[in-house]
């Protein structure tokens, strides 16, 4: 973890990255009798990225998970960088920042889970849900008060947003 508050790079994030499973939702899955995985997303946590694009940032989605209803909804918020049935998310990441030439030092990432140990310590802000696991809380510069699939999302948005004067 950085001795740099986290406050102070705030005003340097030019794109927000989320994993979906336990970070867009809460990490559960409900299976219908067809066999479906179901998920659940924060209406919330989609008005703050939907927001962050009007607003001129760029969002990815990179997730290891791969369900066509997640990569919708997702669509319906106006994302075009959804990368999912991801095994190596570094190499997603170094595609989506030479694309839109974003340095990692201006990027915000918010993970749950071991998938997502590298790209955090590869980012200018690495962020996680309160409920994420202890490693990495352990790299996370900032931990939101809100847990996976709860707002933890906007929590961030909001707070880069804000600081640069673009949330209202």
């Amino acid at each position: 973890m950085s001795n740099i508050n986290y406050k102070e790079i705030l005003k340097d994030i030019k794109a927000f990255i989320f994993d979906v499973d336990g970070v867009l939702t809460d990490g559960k899955l409900h299976i219908s009798e067809s066999g479906e995985l179901l998920r659940q997303m924060n209406v919330k946590d989609g008005y703050a990225m939907k927001r962050a694009i009007q607003k001129g940032y760029e969002v990815c989605i990179i997730s290891g998970g791969n369900n066509p209803a997640v990569k919708s909804r997702l669509q319906t918020l106006g994302i075009t960088n959804i990368y999912l049935g991801v095994d190596d998310k570094m190499e997603k990441l170094d595609e989506f920042s030479d694309v839109y030439n974003i340095p990692f030092k201006n990027m915000c990432y918010m993970g749950d889970d071991i998938p997502d140990l590298h790209v955090m310590q590869s980012v200018g802000l690495a962020t996680c849900p309160q409920n994420a696991v202890p490693e990495i809380k352990a790299v996370a510069q900032y931990i939101s008060h809100r847990a996976g699939g709860d707002a933890c999302v906007r929590d961030i948005i909001e707070q880069v947003l804000k600081v640069k004067n673009d949330w209202l």
